[in-house]
This record gives C-alpha cells, sequence and structure tokens, in this order.
C-alpha cells in the first residue's frame, strides 16, 4: 500500500492503484462512519441527531442553496462556518436517504469491496443503485426540501415565536453569552469566517461587534469556556479548547480597558461559572478521563477539587443562583441518560453531592441552562422535541414548561432583568443574537426525524446494535505486551520506480521505504542511473538513504538526484558524498506558539557546487557545515483564509562552514509581523531579515547568494518563495552575493475567491490568492564600494486545485519588477506547480 508523497508525485498513482478507497471524499468516509455508528449504538448519533435535522430545516427555511457533490467539497468545507463538520452532515444524511429509498443492506455494500468490483467509489455507487452519484444526490436534495418543508408546516401548526435580531449578520459560532447592564453589550467567544476568532463585545443598541481578546484555538461550535464577573468588569476565557493534549489555559480580560492576563497555564477547566457573592471561579476539570468540580479562589492561580464525579458521569453548562446558594448543572451519565440538576452549594462543599431537584430530559441534552435575575426559575435549551426550544425549570416545584416554540432552533437563553431572554437562534450561517419575550406555552410543535423514517421503513436496523465496548476481552486482544521500540519494529511499506533529474538529465530509479507500525520511526533508500548525456561515468550512478526517528533526522547520499530538478531552475541535485546529522527540540509546544531548537551537521566529499547555492562552483572537494536555530512562530488565520493573517515568526541561525583549513562564520535573523486589515481574509505583512558573515569577500563560503522567485515550474515548496531571506525576484538565481545585508518586505495579502462549480468532485478548482509585494536589500552596507540597494515588486496568484478528493495542488503565476537603486535592473515572470 503506498502512501502519496511530496518527493515523488508518481506515488499518486501508486496509492490509487493500491489503496483506491482513499481516494474518495470525505463525506463518503465520514458520512458512512456516522451512519453506522448510530445504529450500532441502537439509534443514537448524527442519524438520528436533532443538529443535523436543524441544519438543513434551516437551510431550506432560510432559501440557501444545498451543496451538490462539488459544492460541498470546493466551498462547503473551506468556506461555510461548519467547514468540515459539512463532511459528516451531508454525507450522514445522503446515507441515511439511501438507506430509506433502497436498503440499509445496499447502502452497507458500498462499503463492500468484492474482487470483482468496481475499483472507484463513483463506479461502485453505479454499480449497486444503478445510477450516478450526481443524480442520486439531485434526488435527495429534491426529497430533502420536501422532507423539511413539511417539518415545518408541522412546526406551525402553533404560533412560531417571535424575537427581536441584533445583528445585521450572523456570527458563526458562539460561546456561552452575559450581557452587561451598564454598557448594553452582550459578552462572549466568537467564531465566524474572515475574523480570527476573539473574545468580543456586541451592542444590542446598533450590532457593532467590538473585538475584547484573541483566542488561542477555538473550539469549532462552544468556541471557549466563559464567564464575567460584573463587579470587577473581568471576563474569563480558555485557551487551547480543540487538540490533542490541549490542556486549557485560563485567561481574562478587562472589558474596559481591554487589558489581557494569563492567569493559569495548563488549568484544564472548563464550563466556568463565577460566584457571584465571594467572585470564586468555579469549573469543571477532565484528568485521566474523569470530571470533577474545582473551585479557584482570587487570584486564579491555583484550584482546589470539590468533587470527583464517578467515571462516565460529566457535569457540565454550571450555574450559580444570584444569592449564591444554588448550583446548577447539566449531567450526562454514562448510560445515555441526561439530567438537570440543582444542588446546594454550600452541602457540595462539605461532599455532599444528593441533588435537591433533577429532570430528566431523557437523551436530549439540557443545554445552557441559567438562573433568572430572581432566582426562582433555570432557563436553558433542549431538543427535547427534536427541534432546540428553551424551557423553563422552576426550581422549587421542579416543573418545566416551554416558552418557545422555534421553527429552527433557540440556544444559550440569558434571562434579563426587565424579564426578556437574549438568547441566540440558528440559521444556514450560524448564530444570532435575538431578544425574546419568553411565556409559557401549552403546546410546541415537533418534527419528524429521517432516522425514524428509516426505522419505520426497515425495522430491521435495529438489529445492527452491538454489545458496549466494555464486554470486550481486552486481554483476549492484547497480542503483546511491554515496551514499545519503534527501531525494532521497522518494516519495509511498500517499493516502486521512480524519475529522477540530476544536471538537467533524467535518470530511472526505484525507491524503497521502511516504517514502524506507529510511525515513530522510518528510513527511505532511492537508488536511481542516469544514462548518457556530458555526464561522467562517477556521475550516472545515485544513492540517498535518509532516516527519522523521534527528534533525530539522518542521511547519506552520493550523488544525490530529485524528482523536481526535472523542471528547473531551481536545482536541488548534487555531485558528490553528503552525510548529514540532525536534531529538532521543542522548548516550546503550545500551537500555535512553537519554538524549536535545531541543530545540523554534514560533511560533503568529491563536491564541485556549494550546498546552498547552485550557480557558485568550488575549488575545494571537500566541506564541513554546522548550524544551529532558534526559531519561534505565533501564527492565526481566520475561517475561509488561505494565508495567515495574524502573528509573528522569528529565527535567530547561527551557520559554520569548514573547508581548505579555513573556518567561516555565519549568521541569519528573521523576524514576521502580520495583522488582519478591515476587509474579511486580508493582511498585511512587514517581514525582515538580517545577516553577516565573517571572511574574505572573494571567499565563496563567505557570502549570501541571492536572486529569482525560487520556484521550479513543478514544485513541491513553499509556494510563496518570494518570502525568503534569499529570494530576490527580478534578478536571476545566485545573481547577486554580499558579506552583509538587511532585507525588509512589505507583503499584502488580499482577499482570496473561492470557486463552487469549477470542474468535478476529483479534479476541481478550489480557490486563487493573490498577493502583492515590495522587497528592499541592502547588501554590504558598511562596505563603501561594494555597497548596493536592490529592491523588488512584484505580485503572485496562486489557483488551488484538488484531485482525487485529498490531493492540493498550486498553480502559481508571479511577475516582478528589479530595481538597483533607482535603475531598472530586470523582469522575471514565474510559473509554477506545487505538487501536494
Amino acid at each position: 500500500k503506498v502512501q502519496a508523497i511530496r518527493d515523488n508525485p508518481e506515488t499518486i498513482l501508486y496509492s490509487y492503484l493500491t489503496v483506491p478507497g482513499f481516494t474518495s471524499p470525505r463525506w463518503y468516509t465520514e458520512g458512512g462512519a456516522s451512519f453506522m455508528e448510530t445504529w450500532m449504538a441502537g439509534g443514537i448519533g448524527r442519524a438520528q441527531g436533532g443538529y443535523g435535522e436543524m441544519v438543513f430545516r434551516a437551510k431550506i427555511r432560510d432559501g440557501a442553496a444545498l451543496y451538490d457533490p462539488l459544492g460541498l467539497v470546493s466551498r462547503g468545507t473551506r468556506v461555510d462556518f461548519q467547514t468540515e463538520t459539512n463532511s459528516y452532515l451531508y454525507g450522514t444524511r445522503f446515507f441515511t436517504w439511501l438507506a430509506l429509498t433502497y436498503s440499509p443492506e445496499q447502502a452497507l455494500s458500498w462499503y463492500e469491496r468484492e474482487p470483482d468490483s468496481a475499483r472507484n467509489w463513483a463506479a461502485r455507487f453505479r454499480e449497486i443503485f444503478g445510477v450516478t452519484v450526481e443524480s442520486a444526490w439531485q434526488s435527495w436534495l429534491a426529497f430533502e426540501q420536501r422532507f423539511q418543508q413539511d417539518n415545518l408546516a408541522r412546526l406551525k401548526q402553533y404560533p412560531v415565536t417571535a424575537h427581536q435580531t441584533l445583528s445585521a449578520r450572523a456570527l458563526g459560532s458562539v460561546s456561552r453569552i452575559y450581557f452587561d447592564e451598564d454598557t448594553r453589550t452582550m459578552l462572549g467567544g466568537f467564531l465566524f469566517p474572515g475574523a480570527v476568532e476573539h473574545v468580543g463585545a456586541l451592542s444590542v443598541s446598533d450590532g457593532s461587534l467590538r473585538e475584547l481578546a484573541p483566542i488561542k484555538r477555538a473550539a469549532k461550535f462552544r468556541v471557549t469556556a466563559f464567564a464575567y464577573d460584573p463587579r470587577s468588569r473581568t471576563a474569563f476565557f480558555t485557551n487551547d479548547n480543540v487538540g490533542f493534549l490541549s490542556f486549557r489555559d485560563l485567561m481574562s480580560v478587562n472589558v474596559e480597558t481591554g487589558e489581557v492576563r494569563s492567569l493559569f497555564v495548563n488549568a484544564r477547566v472548563g464550563e466556568l461559572v463565577v460566584h457571584p457573592v465571594d467572585q470564586n471561579l468555579y469549573g469543571v476539570r477532565i484528568e485521566n478521563g474523569a470530571a470533577a468540580l474545582v473551585r479557584l479562589p482570587p487570584p486564579y492561580d491555583t484550584w482546589y477539587r470539590v468533587y470527583q464525579f464517578p467515571d462516565g458521569t460529566v457535569p457540565g453548562d454550571l450555574d450559580i443562583s444570584p444569592d449564591g446558594k444554588l448550583l446548577s448543572a447539566s449531567v450526562s451519565e454514562v448510560g445515555g441518560r441526561q439530567f438537570l440538576r440543582i444542588w446546594s452549594l454550600e452541602r457540595v462543599l462539605a461532599g455532599d453531592i444528593t441533588p435537591l431537584s433533577q429532570f430528566d430530559f431523557g437523551q436530549a441534552l439540557p443545554e445552557s441552562f441559567v438562573f433568572s435575575p430572581d432566582g426562582r426559575y433555570l432557563f436553558g435549551s433542549s431538543y427535547y422535541t427534536g427541534v432546540s426550544n428553551i424551557f423553563r425549570y422552576e426550581v422549587a416545584t421542579g416543573a418545566v414548561e416551554a416558552v418557545t416554540n422555534a421553527d429552527i432552533g433557540y440556544f444559550r437563553p440569558l434571562p434579563l432583568k426587565d424579564g426578556r431572554l437574549l438568547a441566540l437562534t440558528y440559521g444556514a450561517e450560524g448564530f444570532t443574537p435575538v431578544m425574546l419575550d419568553p411565556k409559557p406555552l401549552q403546546d410546541v410543535s415537533a418534527i419528524r426525524f429521517l432516522g425514524a423514517e428509516l426505522v419505520e421503513r426497515h425495522p430491521d436496523i435495529l438489529g445492527w446494535q452491538v454489545p458496549p465496548p466494555a464486554t470486550a476481552d481486552v486481554a483476549g486482544l492484547t497480542r503483546i505486551r511491554g515496551p514499545y521500540h519503534p527501531a525494532r519494529r521497522l518494516e519495509l511499506s511498500n517499493a516502486y520506480p521512480v524519475l529522477q533529474g540530476y544536471k538537467d538529465q533524467m535518470g530511472v530509479g526505484y525507491r524503497l521505504n521502511w516504517n514502524d507500525p506507529e510511525n515513530f520511526a522510518s528510513a527511505a533508500l532511492t537508488t536511481a542511473w542516469t544514462p548518457g548525456g556530458d555526464l561522467s561515468g562517477s556521475e550516472q550512478a545515485h544513492v540517498d538513504l535518509s532516516a527519522r526517528y523521534l527528534f533525530w533526522r539522518a542521511s547519506v547520499s552520493w550523488n544525490r538526484s530529485d524528482f523536481y530538478d526535472l523542471f528547473g531552475p531551481t536545482e536541488r541535485s548534487r555531485k558528490g558524498l553528503a552525510i548529514k546529522l540532525g536534531h529538532e527540540r521543542r522548548l516550546l509546544d503550545d500551537e500555535p506558539r512553537l519554538l524549536r531548537l535545531t541543530w545540523d551537521l554534514a560533511h560533503y566529499d568529491d563536491i564541485d557546487t556549494l550546498p546552498g547555492a547552485q550557480t557558485v562552483g568550488t575549488d575545494f572537494t571537500r566541506l564541513t557545515t554546522a548550524e544551529v536555530g532558534l526559531r519561534y512562530t505565533d501564527l492565526k488565520r481566520s475561517l475561509g483564509a488561505i494565508d495567515d493573517e495574524r502573528g509573528v515568526t522569528a529565527s535567530l541561525v547561527a551557520y559554520g562552514s569548514a573547508a581548505n583549513s579555513q573556518w567561516v562564520p555565519q549568521w541569519i535573523g528573521t523576524f514576521d509581523i502580520g495583522r488582519p486589515l478591515p476587509v474579511p481574509n486580508t493582511s498585511v505583512w512587514l517581514r525582515s531579515a538580517a545577516g553577516a558573515a565573517y571572511g574574505d569577500p572573494e571567499d565563496p563560503l563567505a557570502n549570501f547568494y541571492f536572486g529569482g522567485f525560487g520556484n521550479n515550474w513543478v514544485d513541491n515548496g513553499l509556494v510563496p518563495r518570494y518570502r525568503n531571506f534569499d529570494a530576490l525576484p527580478g534578478f536571476e538565481i545566485n545573481e547577486r552575493q554580499a558579506l552583509r545585508f538587511v532585507r525588509e518586505m512589505v507583503e499584502v495579502n488580499l482577499p482570496p475567491v473561492f470557486f463552487e462549480s469549477l470542474g468535478r468532485p476529483d479534479f476541481h478548482l478550489s480557490s486563487l490568492r493573490p498577493a502583492v509585494f515590495v522587497a528592499g536589500l541592502w547588501t554590504d552596507p558598511d562596505r563603501g564600494t561594494s555597497e548596493a540597494r536592490l529592491g523588488s515588486v512584484g505580485v503572485q496568484a496562486d489557483l488551488g486545485f484538488r484531485i482525487l478528493h485529498w490531493y492540493d495542488m498550486t498553480l502559481s503565476a508571479g511577475f516582478a519588477w528589479g530595481f538597483e537603486g533607482r535603475d531598472f535592473a530586470g523582469t522575471e515572470f514565474m510559473l509554477s506547480l506545487k505538487i501536494l
């Protein structure tokens, strides 16, 4: 089984030949998985979820277009605020419709691959169902229109709740919200296309949104854990809300001054709420899979465990009554039951977790229940009727009443002192804040679930349910127990023929790859032969052996060749022997903040060209180099962006080269800073670099070399290569050299254009990214007659497209004018196809 890799793009074809199921759209793989897990769990999952029903019902009500298979992968998963969640939503829905229209067994057979069945997923569909995927998809969309129109009619059997919209546009995803009575603003965390995720204040008077603090790694729908203390006018929120090993950091921002403070690193606490009397912060801390109620007293730099919940019991949406005496939470239990519970906070602090009252919502999660200002009620939302409505729970009696009849759904209600509710309503483009009057209703409409239709027509699907995981014989399934040694588990993964380039000649070769099962270690061997041409006999054979183990890397090559040297002008192949060893250590690993310490050693023999400058020959054959570098990045981008829009990158690298008994030291420092502009997905960057070498100006090792865009006609490197410190579009590659330099660049990334209907699902255009840049290079500014002032003004447009559903390609075109002082120095046109 071959995995496609950038070094050898032939592997795209090999991957399709050996793993044809991989080259299928994500909605197919994820939709089928969600469909299966729903019915293997007895009907609990996305195929029976109220959220999925709501998404499609909203699109029909709002007149929003439903994506076809091409629009889904080209736009729906890139620009829509749901991004890749749309793959799950659309895929699950399409599979459910197939099972309803044909049978669950036929839908399942689409995943099965018989020896004589079609290789391609779409061809296999036609084998089974007798129509094309596109034709079936259109039939499903027509059915969806009718199905949701019927549901909307059902919901209008009783008067639909009216509300006042507070924002001119939908705000994508919104966290828990609070209302500041003094400033008449709604506070919360926001995540929507065109803006980097942030804590903000929305004016309910004019709908304007003011950013207060950026959020690092926001969650898709809940954005961040959020709480507000009106006495100190402090908003609390969490960073690192998603991702592997995301140990949430606790942050605060003063809503008046905008001062942001880091309170507790790796607090691992969410579901925040501020005690209205003593200002203690309460939350839920997850550790080793178990949930605990914790308390963080001011200044919020330590935490105390109040109560450890049993495994499988998870509280959320904490709230505290205005008098500070009651604690409420939505509680999920391992059996799938969902409760709204109320406790005496005094008893909880004493270790008594017996609830004063509770309401069983069955399998419909009670969400965001909060106390009213008088403490008499709790208001929250639930899909109890299939639609997310707001319910009122009376604390004293336990009575539950619906106060909205939504046609789409209401969320995160916040009762105000005047009796009204501030809430969020869902629409085709996300959540929008609204104001409404909560009035107890006698009758609330319900919807018909597509999953229920499936069960009614094909009841046998309930027999797909499997026993719970706890019944699995884990001991019997365990094959090996003990330490895992990656190097000892290396095995040959695959081998295949490759094409290689060497000094404008084409060679043929073979590549072998070894990996351990967990991919902690790998090795690759490429051997090639370049026949004929003007190459000497000693240069016709090529060998490249590379290896990686955890954070170590090493390679040995002889006459290194490279596929992309077939498509100059940049050449990577080099004559002679090269032995390299390197290591990377992460001094800071707090994405997106990364600080890496790297070092590399290399020895070259029988060379005729500098390793880093293809046009610079050498009068020596042996060379030893060393490099030590610190590299820092902290970059952010908004939904729908192609480029990073905010942040900084910095590096400081020291080099040393030894040849002919001479040692030449060098250093290079870089610093880039960027900020978004008022137009969505637009940013401006200042990119700075400086370097110095200490040696003879006539020594090729003592110089830096500049010139050109640097992109090959077919390439696998960075697309905007003009950002590199040694790039100078408008000049030839390595045309200029210097012992010392200072380089400044201003770059403006313009709004990208996204395409929806250009191509077909397995080959389509996705986006067009335009950028303009102006660069200035000062070489040897302290050397009098050798000083030069060079400039470059250019534009670049990057056309993104995708093949075989997974492989992103970029066709770039650039043009630049070069200047020396005020004199015009030349032009350069660049055309490059970036592979993977």
